[in-house]
């Protein structure tokens, strides 16, 4: 328990600090239409060295897709569970436990959506008014929802092979995505960075509730 409280609380605690940081250090209103960004010197010098790039942007997204194909096979598999076995409960643990972090990542999502820390650093095509941008939800989205595969992947895809392959797809995925969206100039460095600590803390969370359910199957 000590454990399961320790992983996922600190780098938790690690976000919440960051958090802070973003919102009072260094702030300064280099933003659109003079919005107040924290770690204003080195955001103005990464949104400087990197502009809006339409086409990472397109590669982010279409990955994001790619995350929420996989996660639509997780809801696909525990769905056939619930109709084979006639009952939610009967599904299996840690499918429910993902639906669970799905459910996290969700509130993250809309706390973040109320609790304006960053507003982007450009205004999108179509938009008048400058967004919501910490941390960065389509980091969070791909990095959670790949994080969680990898975790399970084990459970399901019993050839190591394969499974080993897809654990590294998993990854390259997440990681292409930080890659890109940072590239794309959709979003301060520190909202990355923030995606980035934040799904580490939920995807820490959820291998850890996978390794409770896994002891008390023994």
């Amino acid at each position: 328990m000590k454990k399961f409280i320790a992983g996922p609380g600190i780098i938790l605690l690690i976000f919440i600090v960051f958090s802070v940081m973003a919102a009072t250090y260094n702030v300064d209103d280099i933003g659109p239409m003079d919005t107040e960004v924290g770690f204003s010197s080195l955001n103005g010098a990464m949104r400087d060295l990197l502009p809006l790039n339409p086409l990472f942007y397109d590669l982010s997204e279409y990955l994001g897709y790619l995350a929420i194909a996989a996660a639509g096979a997780f809801g696909v598999l525990g769905a056939a569970q619930m109709i084979k076995r006639k009952s939610l409960l009967k599904v299996d643990k840690k499918i429910l436990a993902m639906g669970g972090l799905y459910v996290l990542l969700a509130a993250a999502y809309l706390l973040f959506e109320v609790v304006v820390i960053n507003y982007r650093p450009v205004i999108m095509p179509g938009e008048t008014l400058p967004e919501a941008s910490f941390p960065s939800s389509h980091t969070m989205l791909v990095c959670v929802i790949m994080g969680g595969a990898f975790v399970v992947m084990k459970d399901y895809v019993k050839n190591r092979g394969l499974r080993v392959a897809l654990q590294i797809a998993a990854l390259a995925v997440a990681a292409l995505t930080v890659v890109a969206r940072l590239m794309s100039g959709v979003h301060w460095l520190t909202d990355i960075v923030g995606g980035v600590i934040l799904s580490l803390a939920l995807v820490t969370l959820y291998s850890e509730v996978c390794s409770i359910i896994e002891s008390k199957k023994e």
